[in-house]
């Protein structure tokens, strides 16, 4: 225990219990430099927020994954997000869906519940609200504390699917304010259609009423 914070995480460096006094090797040294996520703690922004979530993640052994988050019904601008270890959740089979026959494979999905959720505050940072620190899978902690290029590309391709996702959000409030505006066009031309009709039926109805021989003189 540190600081009065207990660090689980750190026996699964080694199954050996490590003997008292032994100097820390460079895992630990660099693990110990890896703040853990607590209640209250601020970031700048929700970049920032994922950036850190993903550093402790890769010291402590697990993938971060990005997960659900809360948009604003006015703006739709992300309000809160949730990180997530890659193992949240279990695998769903699709049914009545016809797909090509492949060998299955085995589900990184373990129902892990490990995550930490941030929300913006008035002030406009980042605050974290909620942390799962258990996980229902084994860590992996390696000496170099680095990623595989599979679990790197998870990362980078959970990112890139997250960037994807808001220009979606913009691009589509960017359609139904084109929409918008083809709407209100659409009537004001209707508007201006029915006044003319009005006044050339209004000027028929004034012909009609002309004595006939005014009509012969024009």
């Amino acid at each position: 225990m540190e600081n009065g914070r207990p660090r689980p995480w750190l026996d699964l460096l080694s199954n050996d219990p490590k003997p008292t006094g032994a100097p820390e090797t460079s895992a630990e040294r660099d693990l110990n430099a890896v703040a853990e996520p607590y209640v209250g703690m601020e970031f700048d922004s929700e970049d920032a927020a994922k950036d850190f979530y993903s550093e402790y993640a890769r010291h402590v052994g697990f993938i971060m994954r990005i997960d659900q988050c809360r948009r604003s019904d006015v703006d739709k601008r992300i309000l809160s997000r949730r990180l997530s270890c890659n193992k949240q959740g279990r695998y769903v089979k699709p049914r009545d869906q016809v797909r090509p026959v492949r060998r299955p494979r085995p589900s990184t999905r373990e129902g892990c519940k490990a995550m930490m959720l941030v929300k913006v505050n008035k002030s406009g940072k980042w605050v974290v609200t909620r942390v799962v620190k258990d996980h229902t899978h084994p860590l992996i902690v390696s000496s170099g504390i680095s990623m595989d290029e599979r679990d790197m590309k998870i990362e980078q391709l959970t990112m890139e699917l997250e960037r994807e996702d808001q220009l979606c959000e913009l691009y589509h409030g960017l359609l139904l304010t084109l929409l918008d505006n083809v709407e209100e066009q659409t009537e004001l031309i209707s508007m201006k259609v029915s006044g003319i009709v009005n006044d050339v039926r209004e000027f028929e109805t004034e012909v009609e009423r002309l004595p006939q021989n005014e009509l012969d003189d024009n």
